[in-house]
């Protein structure tokens, strides 16, 4: 458990300001048995229950609902760990669990709301301690752990919103004999992650039309997809332009999510700042959708697909705002079933199967130790590495920062030392070819950076796959298993 400072002592000494008399009396209504806590909110014991908790018994009024939904997958870029209680999504002092890759926190005043000051004191005396999460059996009555809280977490984020919109229309799949090659528009397009997919998938690419201002990003794909067609920012994009290169039969975007993740306490929201840019996908969306009428199709008979990502550390509000405009809900990906990190994203599309389980194929690298460079001495000290982002300190493990991997110099006395990790082998994280982000001399820190942006490509591959039945297809090019 975290170490109680000066200052957190005082907040200790004065908890019982942060917990009201309500909670206090129905949560010993509920310890004395006089109250079933199913009929309580675990985060303000409001009696207007909205749902069940996901992770615990009891359950979570409106708003508490909305927090958790804004504030669960909350984390810190220093450590990795929760950012806010994972019972009330709430709470300024909390404990950190001591189990290694666990990242769960705890506050001090929903302990002892629900469990008591004797179950606050206990877990305050301990040096190490192991959250509810990670030993159920040992959670203190009257909490207890739901068997099927990973389930239910994703199927929580994975609900629809709100408003309920018309199904998307998924056109039927074309004869082998009518399959043309695919014509791609890429907006916010990075390193080109959506093109290495599809060419691994073995899609023949007649035209791939890329949308960045990222210099250095350009000069990745310019350097390994030299037909690709560059068109710089997004907001210049005119229809004009759009109609001397269509038609297009896929359209890819991630726009920047700075200003949308609550990760950033400065964030402008959707309609300021880099945020707005959603409404230039947007914009490029409505007019290269085709029309009710197949007459008004921008592609004519041709099939058109389109896929949005973006981070789920966005507000609910922001979700429903992108859902609404989009008119459709968003599934949850997590890059961690096909690759050796996590990697949780909103994506919305019209793609076939999105929802579908996410099954590692031959080949993909799904541990750590799969990842890192041969006969080079080095060791994984983690099976699955946090979401990597952008910023250096991201790469390391735990609130305690350790190095992911250990490496034996092979210099005799020479102890082993921690390392972080390769840029070759975050490639591979990726699913990057590798060397891939090894141009123009660029530094070790602005390949992380490019790489942290990007998407996870076994995921896009995965989305992607089922338009194999719509497009035509050539020898697929060897992964990233094979080239590196």
């Amino acid at each position: 458990a975290l170490p109680i400072s000066g200052l957190m002592a005082a907040t200790l000494d004065n908890r019982t300001t942060s917990i009201t008399k309500l909670e206090r009396e129905r949560f010993e209504e509920v310890r004395s048995g006089e109250k079933d806590i199913r009929t309580l909110c675990l985060g303000c014991a409001s009696l207007k229950v909205k749902m069940e908790h996901p992770l615990f018994e009891g359950g979570l009024c409106s708003g508490c609902k909305d927090s958790f939904l804004d504030n669960y997958y909350l984390f810190d870029d220093d450590d990795g760990t929760q950012m806010y209680c994972a019972i009330c999504s709430d709470g300024m002092e909390v404990f950190l669990c001591d189990v290694t890759g666990c990242p769960r926190a705890f506050c001090y005043f929903c302990v002892e709301k629900i469990c008591g000051k004797e179950e606050l004191d206990k877990i305050t005396a301990k040096t190490n301690w192991n959250c509810f999460l990670c030993e159920p059996e040992m959670c203190p009555a009257p909490l207890r752990v739901r068997q099927d809280w990973h389930q239910r977490v994703q199927a929580l984020f994975a609900a629809p919103d709100p408003i309920e919109y018309d199904p998307l229309v998924i056109p039927p799949p074309l004869p082998l004999a009518e399959r043309r090659p695919i014509r791609v528009l890429s907006l916010f397009d990075g390193i080109a992650t959506g093109y290495v997919a599809l060419k691994n998938l073995g899609f023949d690419v007649e035209l791939y039309v890329a949308a960045e201002i990222d210099c250095d990003a350009v000069r990745v794909s310019s350097v390994h997809h030299s037909d690709i067609t560059h068109l710089g920012d997004v907001q210049k994009i005119s229809r004009k332009k759009l109609n001397e290169l269509g038609p297009f039969d896929l359209l890819l975007g991630g726009s920047p999510c700075t200003e949308l993740s609550v990760a950033n306490p400065q964030r402008k929201g959707i309609y300021e700042g880099s945020g707005r840019l959603f409404f230039e996908y947007y914009r490029i969306f409505e007019y290269l959708k085709p029309c009710e009428a197949d007459s008004c199709s921008h592609n004519g008979s041709r099939p058109f697909f389109w896929l949005f990502e973006n981070v789920m550390s966005m507000t609910s509000n922001v979700r429903s705002t992108i859902s609404r405009f989009l008119q459709c809900s968003p599934v949850v990906v997590d890059a961690f079933q096909v690759s050796a990190a996590n990697r949780r994203r909103y994506f919305w599309g019209n793609l076939p199967g999105m929802s579908r389980s996410l099954v590692p194929l031959p080949g993909d690298r799904v541990t750590l130790q799969e990842c890192l460079e041969p006969n080079c001495g080095r060791t994984a000290q983690f099976n699955k590495l946090r979401t990597v982002t952008t910023k250096q300190n991201s790469i390391k493990q735990t609130k305690a920062a350790l190095f992911p991997v250990v490496e034996e110099l092979g210099i005799d006395d020479a102890p082993p030392r921690g390392d972080i990790l390769w840029c070759t082998e975050l490639e591979r994280v990726f699913g990057l070819p590798k060397h891939y982000t090894d141009v123009n001399n660029m530094s070790k820190q602005n390949r992380q950076r490019l790489i942290g942006q990007g998407w996870s490509v076994p995921v896009v591959r995965h989305l992607l796959s089922p338009l194999k039945d719509y497009f035509k297809c050539v020898t697929a090019l060897p992964s990233a298993e094979a080239t590196s």
